[in-house]
């Protein structure tokens, strides 16, 4: 029985890679969420910290709960009145990868409805389609067609639009 125990507090190993939510107030646009990657045995190539995501202003304030309600499902537990300026939160790879998807899709949009809908779609994907979708969103060419694209597929047609 106590080796059952041993085996479940077990943390990830040394050798996958490391994510941080960053927390961060600023006196004009108010909180601010950003997903790092850490440098780890797992990815060589990251020497430093690499920003993978963020958002905040009236784009993180219309998706904060859900975003507040995964952190905690995960055991990240924000507080509200921190006296610090900027909180590191480590992260796991899952939670990482949709957190940060969710954040370079949402950034740029401006429809409520439109947004919803992304965020549901994102929330719903599984964890190889939203490391899939991230990585084209950061490694491709022109990573802007990527998240548009990803952006219509997640989004209802306008009605009264006809398809050619």
């Amino acid at each position: 029985m106590a080796r059952v125990e041993r085996i479940a507090r077990t943390e990830a190993p040394s050798s996958a890679p490391r994510y941080e939510l960053r927390v961060r107030r600023h006196e004009s646009i108010g909180v601010a969420y950003e997903i790092w990657q850490l440098p780890a045995a797992a990815t060589p190539q990251v020497t430093s910290a690499l920003r993978i995501a963020g958002l905040w202003g009236r784009n993180l304030e219309l998706v904060e709960y859900r975003v507040l309600k995964r952190l905690s499902q995960a055991g990240v537990k924000l507080g509200r009145s921190m006296g610090a300026k900027k909180r590191g939160h480590a992260l796991d790879e899952d939670l990482a990868l949709t957190l940060g998807l969710l954040f370079r899709a949402l950034a740029p949009m401006r429809s409520r409805d439109n947004m919803r809908a992304v965020a549901e779609g994102i929330e719903a994907m599984g964890h190889e389609e939203a490391a899939y979708w991230l990585g084209m969103a950061m490694h491709r060419k022109h990573p802007r067609r990527v998240l548009t694209a990803l952006r219509f597929l997640l989004t209802e047609p306008k009605p009264g639009r006809k398809k050619p």
